[in-house]
């Protein structure tokens, strides 16, 4: 009897040792984040109670990330994992095979914003012919320092179960957090108040939480997908609009080509400059704080905000 239990014994003691909240070989609890902004928050609510690692490289585009065996393995060995669903097909997937109830997706900790209508045009018109129209919720969320803190209160429930022994430390740090951006958004606020334009023309859809939280009109040239290529119909109707509203700067990101945003630019007379959706970092010294600031310094030079 006890031969035939055995192997049984055995598989069970593997199973339950797969992807348990146990804290790693350093005493501390394995945070695997799926790009930036979580890791940023995770780090910043996890404090030295936990190990952050990311699975999107530095200056890599996160949308379409594919995963080696290592980061997959990752997945099955964290203790928790902060992800958002429908942005990374590749995350999903490790996440769906994998993850169980140590995932949590950021998501569905704010109010969202349907895709579709982030894909929409400034002025409630339709997609162009042939044009591609999402489904789902919009995933850029961090770029709402309010909602952002939203995720930040959640985060730290979610390691406070993770972790019980530093719950309280995790709320602290989540509370320090909010703290910081709701300055930020002070920031913005006051720094948006009084534009010559609120018409937001952008190379990707990725702002319209921004747009949502300060009162601007965003004019995606390519939708919540930077690599979906805008058609002729939509280009033309964007260079309309932005005629129309007499716009002096088209923004386009840092980890996509701005070709488009030059043409837009050349059709129209106006200049380009980046607006970062901080999907990713191409300068180590930079952070969320530094690079949302410096979207705020862009946006008030081209909207020209007094």
């Amino acid at each position: 009897m006890m031969r035939r239990l055995l192997p049984a014994l055995l598989l069970l003691t593997a199973l339950t040792g797969c992807g348990s909240d146990s804290a790693g070989a350093d005493g501390k609890l394995p945070v695997v984040t799926a790009f930036y902004p979580l890791q940023f928050v995770s780090e910043r609510v996890g404090g030295d109670a936990v190990s952050v690692s990311t699975l999107t490289k530095p200056g890599a585009e996160p949308h379409d990330v594919e995963l080696t065996a290592r980061q997959v393995g990752e997945v099955s060995d964290a203790g928790l994992i902060v992800y958002l669903a429908g942005f990374q097909p590749a995350v999903d997937d490790a996440v769906k095979q994998n993850g169980g109830d140590r995932a949590f997706d950021a998501a569905t900790a704010v109010e969202t914003i349907d895709a579709a209508e982030a894909d929409a045009h400034a002025e409630g018109d339709t997609h162009a012919e042939g044009e591609e129209e999402h489904s789902g919720a919009d995933p850029h969320v961090w770029l709402d320092p309010a909602r952002l803190a939203g995720i930040a209160d959640k985060l730290a429930e979610r390691l406070g179960k993770a972790d019980p022994a530093h719950a309280a430390d995790f709320t602290a740090r989540a509370a320090t957090l909010r703290t910081e951006l709701t300055a930020l958004d002070g920031e913005f606020k006051t720094g948006l108040a009084n534009c010559a334009r609120r018409e937001l023309v952008t190379s990707h859809t990725a702002f319209s939480y921004l747009a949502d939280r300060y009162e601007l009109t965003q004019i995606g040239i390519t939708g919540v997908d930077p690599e979906t290529e805008p058609s002729p119909q939509r280009l033309a109707a964007v260079a309309a609009e932005a005629k129309e509203h007499g716009t002096t700067t088209i923004f386009f990101e840092t980890l996509v080509s701005p070709k488009v945003a030059e043409t837009i630019a050349k059709e129209v007379g106006a200049r380009t400059a980046v607006l970062d959706p901080i999907e990713g970092l191409t300068d180590g010294s930079a952070d969320y704080f530094s690079v949302m600031r410096a979207n705020l310094a862009a946006l008030k030079l081209g909207l020209e905000c007094s």
